[in-house]
């Protein structure tokens, strides 16, 4: 059987408190990069984990075949079901990344379309903005 995948090693974006805009455009790209990589991963898993309860499953029939102990069989047998369902959950969860990924790209898009142009003024502009609220007083 294969050996498990080792632990992801990227990096989620951090909640530091700085929602302007480009920090909040760092961050949504860093989660998006992250979810594409998740679902690749999980695909493999989904693959390994699959072919590795056929092997089960074909382990088991070869051991029913040499007229082993029915409890060896049996055992065999759980074990294949056992990593059937373990396929099967890899692979919704590699959907849901997946779509969770493409709704953080779909975030992006919508963020850059509704405040980039905002951000352009602000960050031309010479004079310091005042902070969020300050007219509604």
């Amino acid at each position: 059987m294969s050996t498990l995948p080792a632990p992801h090693t990227g990096h989620l974006p951090t909640t530091d408190g700085d929602n302007g805009f480009k920090a909040v455009q760092q961050k949504l790209t860093a989660l998006a990069r992250t979810l594409d990589s998740s679902v690749l991963e999980l695909e493999q898993l989904h693959l390994r984990m699959k072919a590795n309860a056929r092997r089960s499953e074909q382990a088991a029939r070869d051991i029913a075949a040499a007229d082993v102990d029915p409890t060896f069989v049996e055992m065999q047998n759980a074990v294949s079901l056992a990593l059937g369902g373990a396929e099967i959950a890899a692979r919704r969860l590699g959907e849901s990344a997946r779509e969770v990924s493409s709704l953080a790209h779909e975030t992006q898009a919508t963020h850059t379309r509704l405040y980039q142009g905002l951000d352009d003024i602000r960050s031309s502009r010479r004079e310091r903005t005042p902070k969020p609220g300050f007219f509604a007083r």
